[in-house]
């Protein structure tokens, strides 16, 4: 299928998932983080979306956090790698990311179109995966599928903002039960958690670190190769390998995600 760019209506439609209650079921609320899950499309492919206030951070720091790769190696300790392929538009590009899975589990990988909007108050950020015919699956991963994943960024004030991040992930695998429980009270909020930290130290970081330099911002500064989106194809998740890890045992993963609270 061809790759489309999110237009408006694409971010109007992702700010309203956001915001809406509707149909969501709350799964954790504690330490000012929630999480709710949406899981009637399918019991493997849950939806999820988290809520957290950052109090003295800027929404204009939390969006600068989310883009800035380089900043992303100093924080995000599930990365493994990620790097950027191309340019599409102004504000669409094309990246790679893997990340750990807790033990045993195999590690899983993302090819993503990725494309942002500043909105008056509001930042988005949504992604979903594609094909790119240069970085196909990898032997040691699992090539998973972002059906839609993103960042709203609100504006509360002049140092306060609240960030949601909704995902709907499809992992190519029979996922054990543990695993799905664990996300939601684990790893997800205290990944909302190491954001926030993170942004906490990011205006200081990055006055050591090029400053000047955010291309996310000022388009001009971009050095990536252009490329066109007639270059892409959708990833369908039934074109991918699906492995069964339904049967792994969480007593194994004790040593895993160990992660600042």
């Amino acid at each position: 299928m061809p790759v489309q760019i999110p237009d408006d209506s694409d971010f109007s439609s992702f700010k309203d998932q956001c915001l809406t209650d509707h149909g969501w079921i709350s799964r954790y609320n504690k330490g000012g983080v929630t999480v709710w899950c949406r899981d009637e499309e399918s019991k493997t492919v849950q939806k999820l979306k988290m809520r957290i206030v950052c109090k003295d951070v800027t929404a204009e720091t939390l969006y600068d956090v989310l883009h800035d790769t380089s900043y992303r190696r100093k924080w995000d300790t599930n990365m493994i790698d990620t790097y950027d392929i191309g340019r599409l538009t102004v504000n669409a590009d094309v990246g790679y990311y893997s990340w750990k899975c807790p033990s045993p589990l195999k590690n899983r990988d993302f090819v993503t179109m990725r494309s942002w909007l500043p909105l008056g108050n509001d930042y988005l950020i949504i992604n979903y995966s594609v094909k790119h015919p240069q970085h196909p699956p990898k032997k040691d991963y699992v090539r998973a599928v972002s059906l839609l994943t993103g960042y709203l960024i609100q504006s509360n004030g002049a140092n306060c903002s609240t960030l949601y991040y909704l995902t709907q992930v499809d992992p190519r695998g029979s996922l054990p039960k543990w695993v799905v429980n664990r996300v939601s009270q684990l790893v997800a909020p205290k990944a909302m958690r190491k954001i926030y930290k993170a942004s906490l130290k990011y205006p200081e970081w990055k006055r050591k670190h090029n400053p000047n330099l955010k291309p996310w911002i000022f388009p001009e500064q971009n050095t990536l190769p252009c490329m066109s989106a007639s270059e892409l194809t959708l990833q369908r998740a039934d074109s991918l390998e699906n492995i069964d890890e339904s049967g792994l045992n969480e007593e194994k993963t004790q040593n895993s995600d160990e992660e600042e609270t």
